[in-house]
């Protein structure tokens, strides 16, 4: 007489799968990549005919070099200095030769306003380290961030992320984020 071997009941196996599965999921945590914010201008049908041709005055030049040194307008620059540098340029509060032209523009809850032409142009080289090269975008970033920052401050008493889009979009109207990210290369 052979001994029937007894079998393990199969019936809650899926149950106790699933729930594994669940608790797995639940308690595992998910890396959030970080990166860069961006808001890409709005599409645009209809050719514009723009002058293509950016005057030397109206263009900040912000290279970082595969040593990490940044080199701003020539020169040197503390990576601590660049917020301030930037900010200078893009609002020129006394018009002042050497920095950005302005023209006057219609800007809503504003009025007639001189906006800046300026343009912030970053390049760095291929070995650059990736830190560095976020804490260059931070800063320059964080120049336009500070700039509308200051002018809601100034208008409305308020924070510029408290503000109405429309209050917002105004603000962007006189600062705009002109970045242009030149493609990184080998320098020597």
């Amino acid at each position: 007489m052979s001994k029937k071997m007894p079998e393990v009941p199969a019936a809650s196996l899926a149950d106790i799968a699933f729930m594994l599965l669940i608790f797995f999921l639940v308690t595992t945590t998910m890396d959030v990549d970080s990166g860069l914010e961006r808001r890409l201008p709005q599409w645009q049908e209809e050719q514009v005919e723009d002058d293509t041709q950016i005057k030397e005055r109206n263009v900040f030049v912000v290279l970082v070099n595969r040593n990490n040194d940044l080199l701003v307008e020539n020169e040197y620059v503390n990576i601590d200095d660049l917020r301030e540098r930037a900010m200078e340029f893009m609002e020129n509060p006394a018009n002042d030769e050497s920095l950005p032209e302005k023209e006057p523009k219609e800007i809503p809850f504003f009025g007639e306003v001189m906006v800046t032409k300026g343009v912030i142009s970053l390049r760095n080289d291929l070995d650059t380290k990736y830190g560095t090269y976020l804490a260059v975008q931070n800063e320059l970033v964080g120049a336009i961030n500070d700039l509308r920052e200051n002018k809601a401050k100034e208008k409305w008493g308020k924070s510029f992320s408290d503000l109405d889009p429309e209050q917002q979009d105004a603000i962007r109207d006189i600062y705009p984020s002109r970045i242009s990210e030149a493609e990184p290369k080998k320098v020597n």
